[in-house]
């Protein structure tokens, strides 16, 4: 075999998602190295999640807004951190409803990147005892997926 053969894969453009669970920030800060050195594009998401919100907070536009508003001024400073650590492109996302469903069937397909890296545990809930939603997206997302711990 070559040593061609045998090169590393470079991406160009990397989705990370971010909850604030310690397992997303190890996510974020492995994703922030591996943008930097393939010189790739760094794509950060933020889910805001359903479950999260009681049926009278749901019906409550202005809580619903003012929870949107909080989660982007939150990625604001995630992109900053990366834009301060060297890495030249950066975005941000936000969007609703289950974290592992939302990223593979609406976000990636949005985004178009050829990798995604996560958290193996959500910062609340049921999932965050069974990594149901890192299971769900390494599961079906049509990338490769890079789940840290």
């Amino acid at each position: 075999m070559s040593a061609s053969h045998l090169d590393p894969k470079r991406f160009s453009k990397i989705l990370v998602g971010v909850d604030d669970s310690p397992d997303a920030q190890l996510a974020f800060r492995f994703a922030m190295n591996r943008a930097k050195q393939d010189k790739a594009e760094l794509d950060i998401v933020s889910i805001l999640e359903e479950d999260e919100i009681n049926i009278y907070q749901a019906l409550n536009k202005d809580y619903i807004q003012n929870k949107r508003d909080d989660l982007e001024k939150h990625l604001q400073g995630y992109r900053k951190i990366a834009e301060d650590f060297g890495i030249k492109k950066v975005e941000t996302f936000t969007a609703e409803g289950d974290a592992g469903e939302t990223i593979v069937k609406d976000v990636i397909p949005h985004v178009d990147p050829d990798l995604l890296v996560i958290g193996s545990s959500s910062k609340a809930g049921v999932a965050r005892y069974f990594g149901s939603q890192a299971s769900y997206m390494a599961q079906y997302s049509p990338i490769s997926v890079l789940v840290i711990r």
